[in-house]
Parts: structure tokens; C-alpha cells; sequence
């Protein structure tokens, strides 16, 4: 690997950032450092965390890190069903496909890590 910017789990968690800032954009002011902030920073969590892993000099380091942001896309996940609930997004769906697949692809990567 040449760069944390050719893995595939790196690519969409960054779409997956795009996505969430515009949808929050339309959240209700008084969530700008609530519900608001804390998405965003969850979302960003995870291609930054598979960035600094990636520039760790170990893979133990690496698979920590990766651990790191499969833990904030489970917590952007929980954040984005409350946004949900409170009905401040209309569809979940998207975003839970999205959120599904970059799992998949953190563990995928982890266990081949590991391996």
C-alpha cells in the first residue's frame, strides 16, 4: 500500500463525511453544538483514524487504530438513528447501507491484518 488514500475503506468513509455535512447543514440551529458536532466529529473519526493508523509504523498500531474507527462508525451510526428518531432526517436508509458497508470493509481489513 502506497498510501492510506488507496484503500477502498478510506475512499468511502470520505464520501461518507461529504454525505453527513450535507445533511446536517439542515439540522435545527440549536443542534450546532449538540447532536450537530458530535456526527460530525464521529464521521471524520473514521478516515482519520485509518489515516493515522496507516502512518503508524507497525501493523499492530495499524489494527489498533482501524479498531478506533470501526468503534466511530458505530457511534456515528447510533448518533445518525437519533437524528432519526428526533426526525431531523427523513431516510436512514443511505446512510445505514453506507455505514454497513464501511464496517464490513474496516473488519474485512482487520481480519486480513491480523492474518
Amino acid at each position: 500500500m502506497a498510501s492510506h488514500k488507496d484503500l477502498k475503506v478510506w475512499q468511502e468513509s470520505m464520501d461518507l463525511v461529504v454525505s453527513v455535512y450535507e445533511t446536517v447543514r439542515f439540522f435545527p440551529k440549536e443542534e450546532v453544538y449538540g447532536l450537530t458536532s458530535q456526527i460530525k466529529r464521529a464521521a471524520v473519526s473514521i478516515p482519520s483514524n485509518i489515516a493515522e493508523g496507516a502512518g503508524r509504523q507497525s501493523q499492530a498500531e495499524f489494527i489498533r487504530f482501524l479498531y478506533i474507527a470501526l468503534g466511530s462508525a458505530s457511534e456515528l451510526e447510533t448518533q445518525l438513528e437519533l437524528a432519526f428518531r428526533l426526525g431531523f432526517i427523513a431516510d436512514l436508509s443511505t446512510f445505514q447501507t453506507k455505514m454497513n458497508y464501511i464496517k464490513s470493509m474496516l473488519s474485512n481489513l482487520i481480519k486480513s491484518l491480523k492474518n
